[in-house]
Order: structure tokens, then C-alpha cells, then sequence
């Protein structure tokens, strides 16, 4: 049986990293400590915590000060920023989609398209497709786009959206673009100003390797000004301990995306992976990750198993989707390979596969002979 941490193939769910469980308990007992500590110092701290996180995602995604806040989940992000926009921008006009975005993001524009009178336009991949093409987005992207949220790689195929070509035409067409890069960021290089774009979510779990609850949200600083979140709070001021009642005023940056007192225990957990990713060295991750994927293709194409992820590594972001016909095949494949030491996961018919910085060559080949093994026996 392989050791589990050189068989880990789930960076499209749950990233680890070398000293994680060490890092972690670090941080959490030194939060502990703090908290439980008869003083006055816990929110000093505490949110000392958080603009840590806030400013290690800002320099991944080379975002300016001001832009980036934190938000329980990708699709709270989304939600905070298609409510905020002026009333007059959304009715009577579109937003568009691709069929293969995360379906969370999906199924809460399908309903806030009720509230705010546009249309929600989904794009679906053509007859015999695995995922939307670019070109099929850019025919649908007309000037009655108000908005597009674009998703940068699919968690269903791992096809990478090209970016610069959707969002040149989305600036002809007069939409605000944003852009959901959950399932690349930490993996791949991704900039807010390259191309430049109006608003990004992600979560820290996946190839960022931090915590359940810790998203981030970035906004366009000249876009910011436009937004008045309805969801607003004490921190959504300037001045938080502003007490008059009717003296409200939003911050005049990103902070008036925030509401209340904020959950600062993701952030604060998720820190020692981000610093640790800002550590490290992405262009081996990548190389990494491309190397094993590669040996990957190589050896299942020799065993016919279906691929449903691009094979041009420019097309693809970390992941192997593979076809294995049914539900049943695909239990059974996941159930062996679970008893050889190795996690993975299963969405209907389609093993997901993705190898990061703690699986190794070795174990990948390995992976490969459960494969043979498998099909031998079929």
C-alpha cells in the first residue's frame, strides 16, 4: 500500500502541503491562547489575523490595497457583488454563465434573476462536448451582457477558459467581468490586471491548501464606488465605532463589502498556508503537477480509459477528469484505489485525479498498476 500523502490526488478538493497538520495546530493553539486570555488584546489579534490573509491574497492575484476582502464562500462573493451593483444595471438585461461553472454560482443567479429582472443566458457545450468552448461564450456575448462570470477552469473537466480572449471581447461589448479562479489559484499564474478585470472569487481550499470558510472577494477599485452592498454592518464604515444611527456611510473601499463583525477564525487558520504558499517555489509546483499529469495520460491512454480534460497542458488547469462509463465503474475504481492508499473522488461516472507538491512520481506510476489491475480483472 502507498503511503497516503505520496498517493494524494485531491488538490481540486482539499490541498495539503508538507507541515500542514503542524502549522495548523501552531496557529490554532496560539489563537486559543490569545482568546482565552483575561485582556484586552483578542481583537488586536484577531484581526491582525485577517489582514494577513486579505494582504497574501492580494499579492497572488496582484491586487492594489483596498480591493480585496474576505467572504465565507464563493458563492457569498458572487452574491455580495450582483447585489451591490446599481439597480439600473442588472434589469432588463442579461448575465452570462457557462453550463459547466460551478453549479453553486448557478443555481443562485437562476434565482436572484427573479429579484433583479435580468436574464440569465447559459452557455452549454456543444453535442458531444465535454466543456463550453471560448468561441461558443464570445457568440453568445452581445452588448445586452450586463455581466459575465466567467469560470477560469472547470472542477467537472479542468478546461481552462481563455481569459484574455473573453475578456477583450467582454470590454467591446460594455459587461463587467468577473471571474471565479477556485479551481486554479495557487496552480496556475493569474493576475487581476492581466487582463484586467472588475471583480474575482475564490475559495483558500484546493492548490491554496487553507480552510472551509475562508473566501476572498476582489473588486475593480473604480468599481467600488458604484457598489452599495444591501448586506452592510458596523464594518462596513470608515470608522466602525461610529455609534450615531443615522450617520451611516459606506467605507471608501473595499471594506464596505463587509458587514458585521467578521468570522475571522477561517482566515486566521487558513494564514499558515498561505504563507506558505508565498514561500514556495510555483514555477516547480506547476512542473510538478504537469509532469505527473503527463504520466498520467500516458500510461491510462495505453489503457483506454477515457480523458474528459484537455490534453494541451495551455488548456488544462491541475486536474485529470477521466470517463469511466458508469457510476458503478467509477465507485469500484475509487473503492480500489482507496485500498491501495490512494484519495481521489468520483462525480457520477467521472474520476477525478489531481496530483500536487506531496504526490510523487513514484506513486503515480503506482496508481497506473491499480488501473491494469482493474482492467484485467474486467
Amino acid at each position: 500500500m502507498t503511503e497516503r500523502k505520496a498517493g494524494y490526488f485531491l488538490y481540486h478538493s482539499i490541498g495539503q502541503y508538507p507541515g500542514k497538520e503542524a502549522d495548523l495546530s501552531d496557529a490554532m493553539a496560539e489563537l486559543a491562547s490569545v482568546w482565552s486570555a483575561p485582556d484586552d488584546q483578542q481583537w488586536s489579534y484577531m484581526l491582525g489575523k485577517r489582514a494577513e490573509f486579505i494582504d497574501l491574497w492580494r499579492q497572488l492575484i496582484e491586487a492594489s490595497e483596498g480591493s480585496v476582502t474576505t467572504c465565507e464562500n464563493v458563492t457569498q462573493g458572487v452574491h455580495m457583488l450582483t447585489t451591490s451593483l446599481p439597480a439600473d444595471l442588472l434589469r432588463g438585461r442579461k448575465v452570462l454563465v457557462a453550463a459547466d461553472c460551478f453549479p453553486s454560482n448557478h443555481f443562485l443567479l437562476s434565482r436572484l434573476q427573479e429579484r433583479f429582472g435580468f436574464e440569465l443566458k447559459t452557455v452549454h457545450p456543444r453535442q458531444g462536448a465535454d466543456w463550453v468552448a471560448d468561441e461558443d461564450m464570445i457568440a453568445e456575448w452581445d452588448r445586452d451582457i450586463a455581466l459575465a462570470l466567467i469560470t477560469w477552469v472547470s472542477s467537472t473537466t479542468s478546461h481552462k477558459t481563455d481569459l484574455e480572449a473573453l475578456v477583450s471581447h467582454g470590454r467591446t461589448m460594455g459587461s463587467l467581468i468577473g471571474v471565479d479562479i477556485t479551481q486554479a489559484a495557487g496552480l496556475l499564474p493569474f493576475s487581476v490586471l492581466e487582463p484586467q478585470i472588475d471583480f474575482a472569487v475564490s475559495t483558500s481550499l484546493k492548490w491554496m491548501c487553507g480552510a472551509p470558510g475562508a473566501g476572498m472577494l476582489y473588486v475593480r477599485p473604480d468599481l467600488i464606488g458604484d457598489c452599495r452592498p444591501e448586506l452592510r454592518g458596523w464594518f462596513s464604515q470608515d470608522n466602525p465605532f461610529n455609534w450615531d444611527i443615522g450617520a451611516f456611510e459606506y467605507a471608501p473601499d473595499i471594506r464596505r463589502f463587509d458587514n458585521g463583525t467578521p468570522a475571522i477564525l477561517p482566515a486566521a487558520a487558513t494564514v499558515p498556508a498561505l504563507k506558505w504558499h508565498a514561500q514556495t517555489d510555483r514555477v516547480a509546483l506547476l512542473h510538478h503537477n504537469r509532469l505527473l499529469c503527463d504520466i498520467l495520460i500516458d500510461g491510462l491512454d495505453d489503457l483506454g480509459v477515457g480523458l474528459l480534460s484537455p490534453r494541451d497542458r495551455a488548456k488544462r488547469g491541475g486536474s485529470l477528469m477521466l470517463d469511466l462509463t458508469t457510476t458503478e465503474a467509477a465507485a469500484k475504481m475509487l473503492a480500489d484505489l482507496n485500498r491501495a492508499g490512494y484519495s481521489a473522488d468520483t462525480r457520477g461516472a467521472t474520476l477525478r485525479l489531481s496530483p500536487g507538491v506531496q504526490t510523487t512520481e513514484e506513486a503515480t506510476r503506482a496508481l497506473l498498476d491499480v488501473f491494469a489491475g482493474a482492467h484485467a480483472l474486467s
